[in-house]
């Protein structure tokens, strides 16, 4: 089970995973916004290899950061979702693996994240004030950065915010 590129015909697919991993319509509703605006810049999935039931989902949108240089290239992680019954099969650590692969092929300089720190750092996120970088939520720790290009963060700090369809969702 390998992550692919999203295409058009997943998006009810993908709606559905998203509305049944966090038994909440916000995170579907908050990609159905992305999409729609064209900030979903990276989107993939993993189906069952035998009945194309899609079982994983990970989308990746820009972020700005408020004094960065404008060569300076982030994006922002979320969500992540992984059918309920298929967790724990690392299905989500695949997706995450090949996001930032993907990343990195887009020249992309550094990923965020709001989550779980333990689930996180094992793919070289870490705490993101420890790099001089805020986020609009005030949480410390959960707020997570990955360096994709070496350097790329050097003396780089600011409040990071994310896409405007962020806060057009009720959290």
């Amino acid at each position: 089970m390998l992550p692919r590129p999203a295409t058009p015909a997943d998006d009810h697919a993908i709606r559905a995973l998203l509305r049944a991993a966090f038994d909440s319509p916000n995170e579907a509703a908050l990609v159905d916004l992305l999409r729609s605006a064209g900030n979903l810049t990276i989107s993939l999935v993993v189906e069952d290899p035998d009945t194309a039931r899609i079982l994983g989902h990970i989308a990746f949108s820009p972020v700005t950061l408020d004094s960065a240089s404008p060569h300076l290239q982030l994006l922002g992680l979320a969500p992540l979702a992984v059918m309920p019954g298929f967790q724990g099969r690392g299905i989500g650590a695949r997706l995450v693996q090949t996001g930032l692969e993907a990343c990195r092929a887009q020249g992309v300089h550094a990923v965020v994240v709001l989550g779980e720190p333990d689930y996180y750092r094992r793919f070289g996120f870490e705490t993101a004030s420890t790099r001089g970088l805020a986020n609009e939520y005030g949480v410390d720790d959960p707020f997570m950065v990955i360096e994709l290009q070496p350097g790329a963060l050097h003396n780089v700090t600011g409040l990071v915010r994310y896409a405007p369809q962020f806060s057009q969702i009720a959290w």
